[in-house]
């Protein structure tokens, strides 16, 4: 799961993408998983389009995608979705560490 901290910073880097998967009319199918597939073999972040003649909406469709390829939603925009997946070995994409939980023995006591 990502944080906002990490997802905000992901859609930064994806600023520059052109999107490199298409959903159309078939909707999410397996030659679009296939072609997901491909794309994070080369490269831990994409960005795709669900077209206006999907028959999903795009938050869907984006999402049934992301379950299919294993990767995690980062964020739906109008009809543009980003997925991100770190290669198993290594990771090009550094994330933010997350935050501390508040109250972590990061302040002191105080003896009231």
């Amino acid at each position: 799961m990502l944080t906002s901290k990490q997802r905000a910073y992901l859609i930064g880097l994806s600023n520059h993408l052109t999107p490199v998967v298409s959903i159309g009319k078939n909707g999410v199918s397996p030659e679009t998983v296939i072609s997901t597939e491909e794309a994070f073999n080369t490269q831990e972040l994409i960005k795709g389009t669900v077209q206006k003649t999907a028959p999903e909406l795009p938050e869907e469709a984006a999402r049934t995608l992301a379950e299919r390829t294993r990767a995690q939603l980062v964020k739906v925009i109008g009809r543009k979705f980003i997925l991100y997946r770190p290669f198993k070995d290594k990771p090009v994409i550094e994330l933010p560490a997350p935050a501390r939980a508040a109250g972590a023995g990061s302040m002191k006591e105080t003896g009231r």
